[in-house]
């Protein structure tokens, strides 16, 4: 069966993306490897409707809402492999060993991350420990807080501030923190940590207190870190889109990429910001950018 579009990625924006094309009545096939990297949250805000839901139960929500649309067909698979075959359409190979063959497609693979050097941050990770502060600083709110970075310690610092006076910022021996911008942050009270950590103390992903390799332990019950952001495929490189200058895959309005017939939707694309309300709507855009295109070449046939 030739599709008329190949989704690659189940997050909000993949998951928007097909429930568009199944209303457009498109001929749609969702890869869905169930990876994404909001599933170590418990709660996602920020979406009207939908505030302090569950990442799992949205997903959820979204499939039986496109479970309606007879168009479109959901596989647990993983991509591994795209081909352009002639002029016509793309070949896509799954880890399994399935091909399936689009003429489009949208990427909404989004990214993956690497968080900062610090021993057992992934046990706190998702519970106590995030990494945007307009999603989950509003349940953090005048708590003592960490600001964990290497890598825009500064600009998050800042953010985080408008949830919590009670700040401390640690560069774990590794940060780029000009004097100028640790004497603005000390200026508003906020204490600077330019040690390496030794580790973090705390139970059941509670953060309780932060631990210095000198063994000095200062308290906090939760904070924001800096990960490092990669793409969760290479597809986009090995087709050719060009990229902005965060790194995201660049598009035009509806998704378009520079290469024939490859769109792109969500964090894949933005980079920043992250939320779950943005990609959704990105993927909404890609659609309606595949669908306009399938239109106009149809009427442009002779």
């Amino acid at each position: 069966m030739l599709y008329e579009c190949a989704i690659i990625g189940g997050g909000p924006a993949g998951l928007n993306a097909a429930l568009v094309l199944g209303r457009s009545r498109r001929n749609a096939v969702l890869f869905d490897d169930d990876n994404g990297r909001n599933l170590v949250t418990r709660e996602a805000h920020g979406f009207i409707t939908r505030d302090g839901i569950c990442p799992e139960e949205f997903k959820q929500l979204g499939h039986e809402e496109i479970r309606k649309y007879g168009s479109i067909k959901t596989e647990n698979e993983r991509v591994i492999n795209i081909d352009r075959i002639s002029e016509t359409h793309y070949e896509l190979t799954t880890e399994s060993g399935k091909v399936f063959h689009s003429i489009k497609i949208i990427i909404a693979a989004g990214l993956k991350e690497e968080l900062p050097n610090v021993p057992d941050i992934e046990k706190f990770y998702g519970t106590s420990l995030f990494s945007c502060p307009y999603c989950d600083g509003w349940e953090m709110r005048d708590q003592p807080l960490a600001v964990i970075a290497d890598k825009k310690v500064f600009t998050l610092a800042k953010e985080v501030y408008t949830w919590s006076r009670d700040l401390a910022v640690f560069t774990n021996g590794e940060g780029r923190l000009e004097e100028e911008q640790k004497q603005k942050l000390l200026a508003k009270g906020i204490k600077v940590y330019e040690d390496v950590i030794s580790g973090l103390e705390g139970e059941d992903g509670k953060l309780k207190s932060v631990r210095l390799e000198d063994g000095t332990l200062i308290d906090r019950s939760a904070g924001f870190v800096t990960p490092l952001w990669s793409h969760a495929t290479n597809f986009a490189k090995e087709l050719g889109c060009k990229q902005t200058e965060h790194g995201g895959i660049l598009t035009d309005d509806y998704g378009r990429t520079n290469v024939w017939n490859v769109y792109a939707a969500g964090d894949a694309s933005l980079i920043v910001p992250s939320q779950l309300v943005i990609a959704a709507g990105e993927g909404s855009a890609a659609a309606i950018g595949v669908c306009g295109d399938l239109i106009n070449e149809y009427f442009d046939e002779m």
